[in-house]
């Protein structure tokens, strides 16, 4: 279990910075999330040297990704901070409204007391976990990188396409694609992961109904709809199917 956990562990906190592209313009962030992850990769197993030895490796991938889509520019932290909050507009008060959730959560989690509390620890310290959720991780987020790798060319040929009203149909269709990809993905990857492929196969039912190209959006939409399902669908059933092998539950 302890092999898996680190393998899924590291693999997501190097997929998930990819697959939202933070190695181009969020360098910052890209780091950040990895030793983090990484971290909590590894917690269990920290007084050993061998998980330390993974996420040393695991930083030099990152680190060498970094360098790699390095421009000439110097690289921007990934966020910023603006002070002070101020309450009397609307995006002010949105602010004071999330430092109140944002406070409730520790004083929720104090007032719960001992019982809360070691229920947390439990989870951070579940080798399953750790899978589950790193494997969801992979799922989603490298799914979309699996997903627009596949869908290039059909891009490449809708970007080329001389009618501009066409083009512009099929540009529209393709514009929600990714943020329904993630959906897509994640319910995907739950219900596998569940052991009830029924379930999953209603999510895809559902997207059939909801999303499916028309006469109006052209041929090219249709491929890049279907490409892009099968390789949601690869994606969810590869991790799903690894996690559940690697605890030790059959693979459907």
């Amino acid at each position: 279990m302890e092999t898996a956990r680190l393998f899924f562990g590291l693999a997501a906190a190097l997929v998930v910075p990819w697959g939202l592209g933070w190695q181009r313009e969020r360098p910052g962030l890209n780091a950040f999330f990895t030793l983090a992850y990484g971290i909590y990769a590894i917690a269990p197993y920290a007084d050993e040297a061998r998980p330390w030895l993974a996420l040393g490796a695991t930083a030099l991938l990152a680190l060498g990704t970094l360098l790699w889509h390095r421009s000439a520019s110097t690289p921007v932290l990934g966020f910023s901070l603006t002070l002070p909050l101020s309450a009397g507009t609307p995006a002010g008060t949105k602010r004071l409204g999330i430092a109140a959730f944002g406070a409730a959560v520790p004083l929720s989690v104090w007032a719960a007391g001992a019982p809360t509390a070691a229920m947390g620890a439990d989870l951070l310290s579940s080798d399953r976990t750790a899978v589950f959720m790193s494997a969801l991780l992979m799922s989603v987020f490298g799914g979309g990188m699996l997903a627009r790798a596949a869908t290039v060319p059909v891009r490449r040929e809708i970007e080329a396409l001389e009618d501009s009203s066409a083009r512009e149909a099929a540009m529209e269709f393709m514009s929600g694609g990714p943020a329904i990809g993630l959906l897509e993905r994640g319910l995907l990857f739950a219900f596998l992961a569940a052991g009830q492929p029924e379930a999953a196969a209603l999510v895809l039912a559902a997207k059939s109904l909801a999303r499916v190209p028309t006469a109006d959006h052209g041929k090219h939409a249709s491929e890049y709809f279907l490409i892009g399902t099968l390789a949601s669908v690869i994606a969810a059933l590869v991790m799903s199917m690894a996690a559940r092998s690697a605890i030790g539950l059959p693979v459907l």
